[in-house]
């Protein structure tokens, strides 16, 4: 199909190509009838009209596998893949509107071919490219269609299609064990290519987590960007959960560990907080153990 270098596709999570299918007819052939083999008149008929009509039958697999595959846009392909279930497909009337991709030519080398690749455009002179320059084109239409993918998903159509896979626990549900399967949203910690890989944000706990697969933990952050998740809950505020109720205390044979241990001084913001009925009587615990007045 149109829009991609010959027997490839771009690059996407797992490294793999999209070949083109490749139709037509059986390539073996028929021997030709002889006169001597003819015996009966209406056999004769009956062959020259059934050949015929297996040859069709054959080409017209043939065209609708030709049609299934013209059918399947380069997004689609992409998004399919394996690992790249945290994506969404871009609208192609979103990438034709140069003003959303402004800046983005900067970032990405081979911009013109990755961005035909992208859209299924057919690109003049890709015979010239040499294999390493395919390869790098390949990889291009990757980078672009995610750096677009971070733009878009923070419109309103490019938020309800994360939404359908969000209502799914697509990304992912929080380890914590008070948040219950939580359902996570994807988020980078830079809006630069090539610098954090994606992770995962809980909404309820707020906590940050690495995606739960290996492929997806593999993703560019800067797919995802860094305001994703805090803008999709902000716009809807009633998708926002409330914070666990439960908070886990470390105990030792059952016994609260003392804020003052040792065990706090490099989590302070973990030690219990005593509140002042605990204080007072610890306060006069020690006051009866010290006897008050110095007695013996």
């Amino acid at each position: 199909p149109a829009g991609h270098l010959p027997g490839t596709r771009g690059g996407g999570g797992g490294g793999a190509s999209k070949g083109g299918h490749h139709g037509g007819v059986d390539p073996r052939g028929r021997d030709p009838l002889m006169p001597g083999d003819i015996e009966d008149p209406e056999e004769e008929d009956d062959d020259e009209e059934d050949t015929p009509s297996e040859e069709e039958e054959e080409e017209e697999d043939s065209s609708e596998i030709s049609a299934s595959d013209e059918d399947g846009s380069w997004i689609a392909w992409f998004c399919g893949l394996r690992g790249n279930e945290f994506f969404c497909e871009v609208d192609e009337d979103y990438i034709q509107d140069d003003f959303n991709l402004t800046g983005l030519n900067g970032l990405v080398p081979y911009y013109d071919y990755a961005l035909d690749m992208v859209l299924d455009v057919e690109m003049p002179m890709e015979d010239s490219l040499t294999e390493e320059q395919q390869e790098i084109v390949e990889s291009a239409a990757e980078m672009l269609y995610g750096l677009i993918h971070a733009r878009y998903i923070v419109t309103n159509r490019g938020m309800h299609a994360m939404y359908e896979k969000y209502r799914s626990a697509s990304f992912g549900r929080c380890p914590h064990v008070f948040c219950q399967g939580q359902p996570v949203l994807p988020v980078g910690l830079s809006d630069l290519p090539r610098n954090y890989t994606v992770n995962v944000f809980c909404p309820r706990c707020h906590g940050l987590f690495f995606p739960k697969s290996t492929r997806q933990a593999n993703i560019d952050g800067a797919y995802f960007g860094t305001t994703f998740p805090h803008l999709y809950l902000m716009t809807h505020p009633e998708m926002i959960p409330v914070r666990p109720s439960q908070q886990y205390v470390p105990r030792v044979y059952g016994f609260k560990i003392n804020q003052s241990s040792l065990y706090f001084r490099n989590h302070e913001d973990d030690a219990p907080m005593m509140n002042n009925d605990s204080r007072r009587n610890s306060r006069a615990t020690r006051s009866r153990q010290g006897g008050g007045g110095g007695r013996r």
